[in-house]
């Protein structure tokens, strides 16, 4: 991460313009390439989606969308897309709120620019910022998922009035620690082979998927349902010609329309995430001890690797989340469920966004 120390001063001095001051402006909407406008059910997500491309924070980013009333923003992690959410998304629009889902700069149709550091934290929340604003909203209800939960408890620490409220699954909120930087904490749990300590290098993860094969890379995330850490090994992730059973929740056309986009765009976007986390805890330093003061709801699996990090449970089921989520309403264990929670439990997830914001 020391070659790009040197653009924090920029990071700083361009905040504002991040956080505050983002321009948003529509471009017609599109058809969508894999179904000629509205995607069928066959790696699509169904009829009535709508697409279109939005000039945000210097970026083009594609949203998809369906329904009307309150606006429901949902923002996904890694390797996802907006397409993690087409079950909600019609879930939402048939209970009266309009589903919004971009895919994050760096995913899909949305730009990828080439820079690590154009993937901080304070770009990625103008990004919604400014996204927000396009939709002519003052605040809207946010749901992520892995990164799009960080991401969306970072809005609603940077930008409060920006968010109703906020429904986040698998990643909960946790305090900046002063002391410790994220990768080199995760490096002392659990070695070099562990994912996020193997994707810092970059070129050596997009070259290690290269090998395997978008699909099966994408297969391997996808069906990981264990709440032991996931592990790289620096010698390979097995061989190419792996084949792996997919759940019932997942078809062989989902991940053709994943890979199809990943294919496209490449993984480098997307792992730059993780590479941008010791720049993120150097530019977070002035929200440290900072709390969330917007209502929330925290939904995990049992099975998903998040939930078994060290002392993780003691946080979420004692004292230590409450207080630094202070309007932290429910929080939803659900029993044999894994990381990609929002795609193995679909409707569950669907009722348990609309039973907490059809509140406010």
């Amino acid at each position: 991460m020391m070659h790009i120390r040197h653009e924090m001063v920029d990071f700083v001095c361009n905040l504002c313009s991040h956080l505050c001051c983002c321009r948003a402006v529509s471009e017609p909407e599109t058809q969508n390439p894999a179904s000629g406008g509205e995607m069928d059910g066959g790696g699509g997500g169904g009829e009535g989606i709508t697409h279109r491309t939005v000039a945000v924070n210097g970026i083009n980013m594609h949203v998809a969308e369906k329904g009307e009333g309150p606006v429901v923003l949902l923002v996904h992690g890694f390797p996802e897309l907006w397409y993690t959410w087409r079950h909600q998304i019609h879930g939402l629009a048939a209970r009266g709120f309009r589903a919004v889902a971009p895919d994050l700069r760096g995913f899909g149709d949305t730009d990828a620019p080439p820079g690590v550091s154009s993937y901080s934290i304070f770009h990625l929340v103008g990004d919604l910022v400014a996204l927000i604003d396009s939709l002519g909203q003052d605040q809207v209800f946010v749901v992520g998922h892995d990164w799009g939960a960080m991401v969306a408890w970072s809005l609603c620490m940077f930008r409060p009035e920006k968010v109703r409220a906020v429904v986040n699954l698998s990643v909960a909120f946790t305090p900046r620690n002063p002391a410790r930087k994220s990768v080199e904490y995760l490096r002392s749990l659990y070695g070099d082979d562990h994912y996020v300590c193997r994707f810092q290098e970059p070129g050596a993860a997009e070259a290690e998927f290269a090998r395997l094969g978008t699909a099966l890379v994408l297969e391997k995330f996808y069906t990981y349902h264990s709440p032991d850490p996931l592990f790289i090994p620096k010698e390979g992730w097995g061989s190419p010609d792996t084949e792996i059973p997919l759940p019932s929740w997942l078809s062989k056309d989902d991940i053709k329309y994943y890979a199809s986009k990943f294919e496209k765009t490449g993984f480098t976007g997307g792992l730059n995430y993780y590479r941008c986390l010791d720049l993120n805890w150097e530019l977070t330093a002035p929200w440290t001890g900072a709390h969330i003061k917007v209502p929330a709801k925290f939904i995990v699996g049992d099975v998903d690797l998040t939930y078994h990090t060290p002392g993780i449970q003691d946080y979420i089921h004692k004292v230590g989340f409450k207080s630094y989520v202070p309007l932290l309403e429910e929080v939803v264990v659900m029993k044999g469920v894994g990381h990609f929670i929002n795609e193995e439990k679909p409707h569950e997830i669907t009722v348990h966004i609309y039973n907490f914001i059809k509140k406010f």
